[in-house]
């Protein structure tokens, strides 16, 4: 016969003393869910290290070769062109630690890649902020919406969102950036896209990403418009929009930040990949895949030019996957670690307690 688990000798001893649980009051007592929050994610070590590598990777973009009209500390920015230094290898090195004067090398008419590498990232980061942002607020809105409502509401909105699934990106972004590079007077579009290339790129893909993101939201409300807390509300007199932003969405929020933060990590490899197509951000401006498409001749002899822009795509996705699934579990209500042995501990502790205040009357 099996021996039990330390979890069934916790649920025995709460089925013993009246199904209450203590070991899951001190975790929540006297604290506010901002503290809640704050605790649960400053809790979680891949989070953590995630956020650690966002923050240096936007610190060392933006303040290294500057960003609009705020200079940088670096010499070089991603357009000037210098002598090559040691054949355009990277003059960093770990052993003995040096940095050089160009650090991550330099290609092949002598830009400076570690400057070009920086650029492309603002521009990465750039993207995918805008991305996400617009991307979730029309996917919650349009899921919510959809799945509180039900009846033509859902069926107008699953419609629009079937429509837009069914168009290629690619081809889309192709269309746009043919519009964007028009040189007639008349169109207002390309004089606007020629100065904020980043932020017309980002729009676009911002208004095509948010399919997914809303039938997840759907199927969330779906779920949750049924439950009992729900019911309560509404026999309680309180209105759908409160219903929804007090007591749906607070629910649903895990679901709906994992899936920004998996959009936005998504929209880095998008642009990635509209870059490297040439539908993407375009020459003298420079991007991440821009860099890899620009150099991808000069794998096999000049690998350096490969090595660090991937490396950032890499990077800037794995810590936001790692930063929306700390978030996940703090805002999630439902998320919750199983301690045994504190629990184990705390259930004999209240056993311990419960004796003595029995026998304490039987010997006054």
């Amino acid at each position: 016969m099996s021996q039990p688990t330390q979890e069934d000798e916790v649920l025995a001893q709460q089925a013993a003393h009246g199904g209450t649980f203590p070991a899951s009051a001190p975790e929540a007592k006297g604290m506010s869910q901002g503290q809640i929050v704050r605790k649960r994610f400053f809790g979680h070590t891949g989070a953590l290290v995630g956020l650690a590598v966002f923050i240096i990777i936007f610190l060392l973009a933006f303040t290294s070769v500057g960003w609009a009209f705020i200079p940088g500390w670096w010499k070089y920015s991603h357009l000037d062109v210098s002598p090559l230094v040691n054949d355009g290898a990277p003059t960093s090195s770990l052993w003995p630690l040096a940095w050089g004067e160009h650090p991550f090398g330099q290609d092949r008419i002598g830009r400076d890649l570690f400057a070009m590498t920086m650029r492309g990232a603002q521009q990465s980061v750039i993207i995918m902020l805008i991305i996400g942002a617009i991307a979730g607020m029309i996917g919650a809105v349009v899921g919510g919406l959809a799945g509180y409502f039900r009846g033509w509401v859902e069926a107008i909105l699953m419609r629009l969102t079937d429509i837009i699934i069914i168009i290629p990106v690619l081809l889309l972004a192709a269309v746009v950036a043919q519009m964007a590079s028009r040189r007639d007077e008349g169109s207002w579009f390309s004089g606007f896209a020629a100065s904020n290339g980043v932020l017309v790129l980002g729009i676009f893909l911002g208004l095509v990403s948010w399919v997914g993101l809303a039938r997840l939201v759907r199927g969330e409300f779906l779920t949750l418009r049924e439950r009992e807390f729900v019911d309560a509300a509404r026999i309680s007199g309180a209105s759908n929009a409160r219903i929804i932003f007090k007591h749906i969405l607070p629910n649903a929020v895990g679901v709906l930040i994992v899936n920004v933060t998996l959009t936005m990590s998504a929209a880095i490899l998008l642009e990635t990949a509209l870059s490297y197509l040439g539908v993407g951000v375009k020459s003298p401006d420079t991007s991440l895949g821009l860099l890899i498409s620009q150099n991808q001749e000069a794998f096999a002899t000049r690998p350096w030019l490969f090595w660090f822009p991937g490396l950032f795509i890499v990077l800037i996705c794995l810590s936001i996957n790692f930063i929306g699934d700390g978030l996940r579990d703090a805002f999630d209500p439902r998320q919750k670690k199983f301690k045994a042995r504190t629990a184990v501990e705390t259930a004999r502790h209240s056993s311990t307690t419960t004796a003595l205040a029995a026998e304490a009357p039987k010997g006054s």
